[in-house]
């Protein structure tokens, strides 16, 4: 059983995101560990690209820091294999599919699996030409994590049937950021998805509060914070790993209520 698969069926995960490299590769490991001690129980570690079309402006910005600061694609393998020395969380990489095709499909998630990272997301591969990847990803028993979105309508079905990991349910349209409030039928599609699937379904984009965290806990089994966290790295730099901290322990309060 994969390590994903192990930990849904511990709990209902807090998953937090970081920008790998922002601002070093020593902070991001500092960052991750502080929010598996807080409680996550799953890491998003975001690999940087200069065109992130997925993201808003908040971790737009962190992908530019993390690049001017020399983060690659190698550097994030040794943060992982440094990391699986300390932790056995269920780690993923968030990258678009540009930096994958240029180091080489194949070797990359030949990489993922030496490094034991346990998943991949790449949002900008549609479902319909995902076969390459989701053929080398299944080679090296790595998850190649399905997006679907609210206006995945029918093809949610056919996404479901064949997602690996975890189901991303992205929570609103438009790009990743804080919003005050989630105002897509998330019960639809999160039904329509457990049809199709016994895989665990978690839900991102948008969500920064305990409030917000504890709504969806009650309907999905994941919770994905991404730009609330990068927005504690960008105020507080180096120093962030306290107030990150405290705000996952809120996090996961707030979905522990619906526990």
């Amino acid at each position: 059983m994969s390590r994903i698969a192990v930990a849904f069926g511990k709990e209902k995960l807090f998953i937090g995101f970081v920008t790998g490299g922002d601002p070093s590769i020593e902070k991001s490991e500092e960052f991750i560990l502080k929010m598996i001690e807080a409680g996550a129980g799953l890491v998003e570690i975001g690999v940087p690209f200069s065109d992130p079309i997925a993201e808003g402006p908040v971790i737009q910005a962190a992908n530019i820091r993390a690049l001017k600061s020399g983060a690659s694609l190698e550097k994030l393998f040794a943060l992982v294999k440094s990391l699986r020395e300390k932790t056995q969380v269920p780690l993923v990489f968030l990258t678009y599919f540009n930096p994958v095709f240029k180091y080489g499909v194949d070797n990359f998630f030949k990489h993922c699996a030496e490094t034991e990272l346990d998943g991949v997301i790449i949002p900008d591969l549609p479902f319909e030409e995902s076969w390459e990847a989701r053929g080398a990803a299944d080679k090296n028993s790595v998850d190649l994590i399905s997006l679907v979105a609210p206006t995945s309508e029918d093809r949610v079905k056919e996404i479901a049937k064949n997602a690996g990991g975890f189901l991303y349910v992205v929570s609103s349209m438009g790009v990743t950021g804080e919003r005050d409030a989630i105002e897509t039928d998330l019960n639809s599609i999160i039904t329509t998805a457990r049809a199709h699937t016994n895989i665990p379904i978690a839900v991102g984009f948008g969500i920064n509060t305990p409030e917000q965290a504890a709504d969806i806990a009650r309907v999905a089994d994941g919770v994905i914070v991404g730009s609330a966290i990068v927005k504690i790295v960008e105020q507080h730099g180096g120093g962030a790993g306290p107030h990150i901290y405290d705000y996952v322990k809120s996090m996961k309060a707030g979905m522990s209520r619906n526990q």
